[in-house]
């Protein structure tokens, strides 16, 4: 599938025209002799949220790969720590602008715009927006209010801002292939109880992402790779790879299932 819709279309300017298509089911080799692992410290023990035992279960993981020929070091990002928050001011904005304001798709963009879909999507924000979730709810009120109070300020300082974050992530990349953490720093969550707080619902749909809204910000391609379980509930490991490098991350994830996945 990735083979069928990577690399530019002509409808959307926001692809990278600088980035082709590559044989991607061909590149599984299974075999990432070479390679070279780098955890990302900041990825590990976050306050609040991370689980000693899914810290632990995805270093072990991304060590068994050396039994396959990869190296694996340590990296320090301090920037990752920060990233999750630029995610924050552009997309409660951003969300705001495209689906609220722009009907799903927002404007000034030379790009094709499925009219239909737009309609549908005008229609029902329009006549049952009481149906979004608790938490699209509060990214859209939170993306108005910091829209009325600093007109744009802060979405525009954390686009600015990402600049520094992809390049630290570069940085990085220049001595690793891959940067490795875990996908969620914990396992899943008990669903939130009937009629709990506002406040609690918006918790659980959010405290999840702590080590991946950085790369939607970015762009580095980014994959879960399920890499073991702890009190019955999986683990994931996340694999990181250069701008473009989508290959070298399929290759890796191929080659931890192939030789160590149940």
């Amino acid at each position: 599938m990735l083979e069928a819709i990577a690399g530019p279309d002509g409808l959307d300017p926001r692809q990278r025209a600088d980035l082709t298509a590559q044989p991607y089911s061909k590149m599984l080799s299974a075999d990432v002799r070479g390679l070279q692992f780098a955890l990302v410290r900041e990825g590990f023990g976050i306050p609040g949220y991370s689980e000693k035992d899914v810290d632990d279960c995805v270093i072990a993981a991304a060590r068994s790969c050396e039994k396959l020929g990869a190296q694996v070091s340590e990296v320090s990002i301090p920037w990752h720590r920060d990233g999750g928050a630029l995610w924050n001011a552009i997309g409660c904005e951003g969300a705001l602008t495209t689906m609220l304001e722009g009907s799903g798709f927002g404007n000034n963009w030379k790009g094709y715009y499925p009219v239909p879909m737009l309609d549908a999507l005008a229609r029902g924000l329009t006549e049952r927006p009481g149906g979004l979730s608790e938490t699209s709810k509060m990214f859209l009120m939170l993306g108005q209010y910091m829209r009325e109070q600093y007109h744009g300020r802060y979405y525009a300082k954390a686009r600015n801002l990402a600049r520094s974050l992809t390049a630290a992530y570069d940085s990085a990349l220049k001595e690793a292939d891959l940067l490795v953490m875990p996908t969620t720093p914990m396992k899943a969550t008990l669903l939130p109880a009937a009629g709990c707080t506002r406040e609690e619902y918006v918790e659980r749909a959010t405290n999840m992402g702590a080590n991946t809204g950085q790369f939607d910000v970015t762009g580095h391609p980014a994959m879960n790779v399920p890499c073991g379980i702890s009190e019955g509930l999986p683990v994931g490991m996340m694999l990181v790879g250069r701008l473009g490098d989508d290959a070298t991350v399929l290759r890796a994830a191929d080659a931890w299932q192939r030789n160590f996945g149940r």
